[in-house]
């Protein structure tokens, strides 16, 4: 496919037409957060911030949703299934540590049961990946299989070109008719725009096989009594998070005869998320229930689906109240790992 370019102001004239066309556009703002844009210049595409203070997960597995209703008349009762809404959803703007995290959780939606309400989401969506030209204390997309220009996830991917333009390049065949739909917007790139150059590569911190490795052996390791000891368990990490997925689902009564049952978001630091009915709790310290954060996203998903549960984006590290940081934590079972092999 040949080179093409495109203006932001086209690009918001993309986002116009497609608010007329009744799908939601989603895009990062002036406030540095995803939101539902309803207005065109509310747009903003900066390659230079910071990630936003949590992903855009929630309009695709929302933190509460319906699985049916029920009512109850005299001694049968009625399910009602909720009202899926297909309407197209399009993401503007996306990093490359956003963007591959929905191919990521789709396995768990799709593993034993296909998850219908994520699916039409997911199947009616499009995301437009842009570069990412930021990298902090807490960035490490390179260490788990991404990087600044990683196209995972997009279905049209944008390279910021000096004065305000973007190269444009179709990832999937829906990033494909996506372009071509809306092909008048775009420009031939004749080599005019010069790249904007990132300021700095980002590093590498820790081999993933080795720290796999290490947690593959190392379940009732020492190093757990100490490495979660600071966490307050509050979740914040899990909410901001692109890739936790956990939920519960719960029969909510409305009135005496009605309710919902519902899915909600949930999380594996909460000290009730393992607690059985019979008041035995597995995990029954915030030790053992940070063990499971890391072991998950590093070893526990990746025997199962083959991906590791993290992005790199460092959002629980920027927004931990006690400065409990992954990316530390991880660099010293690196650190373990190493130490054990000169052994």
């Amino acid at each position: 496919m040949e080179e093409l370019i495109i203006s932001i102001d086209n690009l918001k004239e993309i986002a116009r037409e497609l608010f007329n066309n009744d799908c939601r556009v989603i895009g990062t703002t002036a406030e540095n957060k995803f939101k539902v844009i309803d207005d065109p210049e509310q747009l903003i595409l900066n390659p230079n911030s910071v990630p936003t203070g949590s992903s855009f997960k929630e309009f695709f597995f929302p933190k509460t949703e319906p699985l049916f209703f029920y009512k109850q008349n005299n001694s049968s009762i009625d399910l009602i299934d909720p009202v899926i809404d297909k309407s197209r959803i399009v993401v503007i703007g996306a990093k490359p540590c956003d963007a591959a995290a929905l191919p990521i959780i789709s396995k768990v939606f799709n593993w034993d049961y296909k998850d219908d309400l994520f699916n039409t989401r997911n199947d009616n969506s499009l995301i437009i990946g842009m570069s990412c030209h930021y990298n902090d204390e807490f960035c490490f997309c390179n260490d788990v299989g991404g990087s600044p220009e990683n196209r995972k996830g997009s279905d049209v991917f944008l390279k910021p070109l000096a004065d305000n333009y973007f190269k444009a390049a179709s990832v999937t065949p829906k990033g494909e008719a996506f372009i071509k739909e809306y092909q008048k917007y775009f420009e031939k790139d004749l080599g005019k725009n010069k790249p904007l150059v990132r300021k700095e590569e980002n590093p590498n911190h820790f081999d993933y096989d080795k720290v796999k490795t290490w947690l593959d052996n190392n379940f009732e390791n020492k190093f757990w009594d100490t490495a979660g000891e600071m966490c307050l368990g509050c979740a914040q990490c899990a909410f901001v998070c692109p890739t936790c997925h956990c939920f519960d689902i719960v029969d909510e009564q409305n009135g005496s005869c009605a309710g919902r049952r519902a899915k909600n978001w949930d999380a594996c630091q909460f000290s009730l998320f393992t607690k059985h009915a019979s008041g035995h709790n597995p995990r029954d310290n915030q030790e053992k229930r940070y063990r499971q954060r890391i072991s998950h996203k590093f070893k526990y998903y990746n025997d199962k689906f083959d991906e590791i549960l993290c992005t790199g984006c460092g959002r629980c590290s920027r927004g931990c109240p006690v400065s409990l940081d992954i990316l530390q934590i991880v660099e010293e079972i690196n650190s373990l790992s190493q130490k054990s092999n000169a052994i």
